[in-house]
C-alpha cells in the first residue's frame, strides 16, 4: 500500500480525534534521553528524530496540530499518564509500565547489551546473572525493568541517566555495564580497556503508549504503524537522521 493510498475511515478518525485530541491538538510525550530516536534539536530548539517523525504523521492522519512535550527520561513520561499532559507517548513496552499504558504494536527495536572490563572472568550473558556480579544501569530504563524481572542474581547501581551510568562504569564503579547497544559501541571503539558481549540480553521494543480503556482507538493507531512500517515511512526517517544502521525494524514487517 502507498502511502497516498492510506486513509482512515470517518468513523474510527472522529473517535481518535475524540479521545487524543479532545481540546484539538495531538500532545505527544518525547522521552529526550532516547538519543537514537530523538536526535537533537532544529534552530527553533524543537526535537528531531524519528520519534518526532512518527508522531507529527500520527497528528497528520487525524488532521489536527502535534505539540510535543518533553521528558528528562522514561520514567517521568510513564509515569504523567494520569497527570493529563499527553495523549499519546513514545515509550519502550515493558509490562510494568503496561499496567497504567496501553501500548501500540513496536516499530522499532533497539538492542540492549552488557559492557565489561577486559580480564575480567565475565564472558557471556549468562555470566553475568550471578551473585555477586554488580550491574550499573539508568533506572527505570526499559532495560532496567526487563532485568529487575529476568535477572535476579545480581546486584544493581543504578543512577540517574544513561550517560552517568557510562561515565561511573568507566570511572571503575560495577562490574557489568548494561546499555543501548549503539552508546555501548561508541565506548568500545575510543576504550581499550572494555569489551562487549556480544549477544544482547535482550532488545527493547519501541512503540506508542496512550490511555487504557479505547481499544477501538488503539486499533486505529496500530493501522497507522502498519502502514508507517509498510510503506517505508520509519525506514526513510531512520536514514534520514543517521541511525538506520543502529536500529532494526520489527521482524514481522
Amino acid at each position: 500500500m502507498s502511502r497516498a493510498e492510506f486513509t482512515l475511515d470517518p468513523i474510527t478518525q472522529q473517535k481518535m480525534r475524540t479521545v487524543l485530541a479532545a481540546d484539538g491538538v495531538l500532545r505527544v510525550g518525547l522521552n529526550m534521553a532516547n538519543f537514537l530516536l530523538v536526535s537533537g534539536t532544529d534552530d527553533h530548539g524543537a526535537a528531531i528524530g524519528l520519534s518526532p517523525d512518527l508522531a507529527h504523521k500520527i497528528a497528520e492522519y487525524l488532521h489536527v496540530p502535534c505539540a510535543l512535550v518533553p521528558f528528562k527520561g522514561p520514567g517521568e513520561l510513564a509515569d504523567a499518564i494520569d497527570q493529563d499532559v499527553w495523549d499519546l507517548a513514545n515509550i519502550a513496552v515493558e509490562p510494568e509500565r503496561a499496567e497504567t499504558i496501553a501500548f501500540s504494536q513496536p516499530y522499532i527495536h533497539i538492542d540492549a547489551n552488557f559492557m565489561t572490563r577486559k580480564g575480567v572472568d565475565i564472558l557471556n550473558n549468562d555470566d553475568v546473572n550471578q551473585s555477586g556480579v554488580r550491574i550499573i544501569l539508568y533506572d527505570r530504563s526499559a532495560y532496567d525493568l526487563w532485568l529487575k524481572d529476568h535477572y535476579l542474581r545480581p546486584e544493581y547501581i543504578r543512577v540517574a541517566t544513561i550517560q552517568a551510568s557510562h561515565d561511573r562504569f568507566l570511572a571503575g564503579e560495577g562490574d557489568v555495564l548494561a546499555s543501548l547497544k549503539p552508546k555501548l559501541m561508541n565506548e568500545l571503539a575510543e576504550n581499550a580497556d572494555v569489551t562487549l558481549i556480544a549477544d544482547p540480553f535482550t532488545f527493547i521494543k519501541q512503540a506508542v503508549g496512550m490511555k487504557k480503556g479505547h481499544d477501538d482507538v488503539l486499533d486505529g493507531l496500530n493501522r497507522i504503524i502498519a502502514h508507517l512500517l509498510a510503506s517505508g515511512f520509519i525506514a526513510d526517517s531512520l536514514n534520514r537522521h543517521g541511525v538506520a544502521d543502529k536500529l532494526s525494524l520489527p521482524s514481522a514487517v
